[in-house]
């Protein structure tokens, strides 16, 4: 079956490419939007949509992989999917996580970060806060910019016996999460995801740091911006919703119904000739 060429008729390739000083300049005026994109298709029609940014997040473990969470997915797993969202030429930013295992030390972080470029990342983005500087300071002196993720940490969610918990509810988690955003900061991150904190302590942060863009998910409303799953938000992954997540279309039933009408047309008597 032949297909149009990948580049054909893509909207989105008229969008002025977004930069990271651009997304950063929205800061206080307009809410960054950021989703996840793991195939080609799907950036370009978020693309399309006008989307910011497009996230190449180690959450493809769990929805396009098969994987039980998040710490089974390899550098190259990530640069496989970063290249087929690069090949839509997006006009929104492009970012890359930095999978568990790949940014132990300084040397291996800018090494990882340095493939993940290669395959398309506009940034690249890891877990961890005043723990990592050194990491994401080699990044950053590499030339590549780079966004924080702070709150819960999908990567250690089996050091938290496998729950996911929301982060900042006491004040010794409150500082902790204030001395890691300022730390962040003091380095030069653009942007920072804030991953189930709770929503004052997000706004606080949000607040304190103006050179800083937060992108919030289960974090509360003010936030610089959002982010979400993109199949949690289209319900492309019905098996699991998130709580904070109300999807605004039923994709996963959608495609059941139409494999069932095909099938059912299959039986159907055909005419004789």
């Amino acid at each position: 079956m032949t297909r149009p060429p990948a580049d054909a008729n893509v909207p989105g390739m008229q969008r002025t490419k977004l930069t990271v000083e651009a997304v950063r300049s929205m800061k206080g005026r307009v809410p960054v939007a950021a989703l996840t994109a793991y195939d080609h298709p799907t950036a370009r029609l978020l693309d399309e949509a006008g989307v910011h940014v497009l996230l190449v997040g180690d959450s493809l473990g769990m929805v396009v992989l098969g994987y039980p969470d998040t710490t089974h997915v390899t550098l190259d797993e990530m640069v496989h999917h970063l290249r087929a969202v690069a090949r839509a030429r997006p006009g929104a930013l492009i970012g890359g996580d930095l999978p568990i295992h790949t940014y132990g030390t300084p040397q291996e972080a800018v090494a990882s970060a340095r493939r993940l470029q290669e395959a398309g990342a506009d940034f690249v983005k890891a877990e961890g806060g005043r723990e990592i500087l050194p990491q994401i300071q080699a990044i950053l002196d590499a030339g590549i910019p780079f966004c924080g993720h702070l709150g819960m940490l999908p990567q250690h969610v089996l050091e938290e016996g496998g729950k996911y918990r929301i982060k900042g509810r006491d004040e010794s988690g409150r500082q902790r999460l204030l001395e890691d955003a300022t730390a962040l900061e003091s380095l030069g991150v653009f942007a920072c995801v804030l991953e189930l904190v709770t929503p004052p302590v997000a706004a606080e942060i949000t607040h304190r740091h103006p050179r800083m863009v937060t992108i919030g998910i289960g974090s509360g409303p003010d936030c610089d911006g959002q982010i979400l799953v993109t199949p949690d938000l289209v319900g492309g992954f019905p098996w699991f919703t998130p709580k904070f997540v109300t999807p605004k279309a039923h994709t996963g039933e959608i495609i059941r119904q139409a494999a069932g009408d095909w099938m059912r047309e299959l039986s159907l008597p055909h005419p004789t000739v």
